[in-house]
């Protein structure tokens, strides 16, 4: 998917999504890294490595959130034979300004599809994140990096 969604943040920033290139991979594993240090802070930082984007992503369709400028704010990555979001990071200075919103608007058929994610319990902003875009908990579980709630985006029929 490529061209500009426009964000719901009262600076109306333009973001172009788009499928990423060969030359945008070590972007995205830098980003992938610096979020899961900065937000996982009851994980043990050197968990996480660079390489892990690399091997996490395999099979996964993945989307990138740019700016007019040409910055990678954040990517997302879905499993699309479950309509799995697996993963959507937003680099710390860019997150409350639309990127996470814009690439959930980018997924095949929304709103209309069903999709649905995991996110940590401790993670208390990226859950109310997932609330405000109409995802809702749907079950729960446990991970290497703690609990969890299951979530599910349901349209409205």
């Amino acid at each position: 998917m490529a061209g500009p969604a426009a964000s719901s943040n009262p600076m109306s920033m333009k973001w172009t999504i788009r499928s990423p290139d060969q030359a945008d991979q070590e972007a995205l594993a830098d980003i992938y890294l610096a979020v899961r240090r900065e937000t996982f802070a009851w994980v043990e930082p050197l968990a996480f490595r660079h390489q892990d984007f690399f091997a996490h992503t395999q099979g996964e369709i993945v989307w990138l959130a740019e700016t007019p400028e040409g910055e990678i704010a954040g990517f997302m990555t879905l499993w699309a034979p479950d309509d799995f979001i697996h993963m959507l990071y937003i680099r710390k200075d860019w997150q409350g300004k639309g990127a996470g919103t814009a690439l959930l608007r980018a997924l095949p058929n929304w709103p209309r599809q069903k999709y649905r994610l995991k996110c940590l319990v401790r993670n208390a902003r990226a859950k109310a994140f997932y609330l405000a875009n109409g995802f809702r908990v749907t079950a729960g579980g446990t991970s290497a990096e703690g609990d969890y709630d299951e979530m599910s985006f349901i349209p409205a029929i």
